[in-house]
């Protein structure tokens, strides 16, 4: 495996897309480096546990954490970060397969690359869906810090 290489080119894919979704300027260095690190830890867990289903829930939850702490520190939503990130993630050769094998005729393969293309769109849904409700979690936790420090309390 090329790291380097790998990291280039999902930093690639990820600025890309953030071109084609028409992103703001400011933040396409940021997309590419939501798609890369998602990438690697995809790559670095599939690498560890040889499951691409866990390793794509993995990627797209580092995706989704990395996005939330970009959109505060740029104060934009959150959604500009996360879909040009997850890009890489997307099992698009899968999909690909599945429908050529359709079209060969071969269904047994083409249910399988389908099952797997699906398991893994769905993987890359709850990885997004579990950050985002941790983050919802961290910052309710953070706001009743802040009020008990300056005072405030609600009961």
């Amino acid at each position: 495996m090329n790291w380097p290489l790998e990291a280039f080119l999902s930093f690639l894919a990820a600025g890309a897309f953030g071109i084609i979704f028409n992103i703001p300027r400011k933040t396409l260095i940021s997309c590419g480096l939501v798609g890369m690190s998602g990438w690697l830890f995809y790559r670095t867990y599939f690498l560890l546990f040889d499951d691409p289903i866990q390793a794509t829930f993995a990627g797209a939850f580092i995706v989704a954490i990395v996005a939330h702490i970009l959109a505060k520190t740029f104060k934009m939503p959150m959604i500009i970060f996360s879909v040009a990130g997850i890009i890489p993630l997307v099992p698009g050769s899968r999909a690909y397969n599945a429908m050529r094998n359709i079209v060969e005729n071969d269904y047994m393969e083409a249910v399988d690359f389908a099952v797997q293309a699906l398991m893994i769109s769905g993987a890359i849904a709850m990885g997004l869906v579990f950050a985002e409700v941790i983050m919802q979690l961290y910052f309710k936790y953070q706001a009743k810090r802040t009020q008990k420090k300056m005072g405030f309390t609600q009961e």
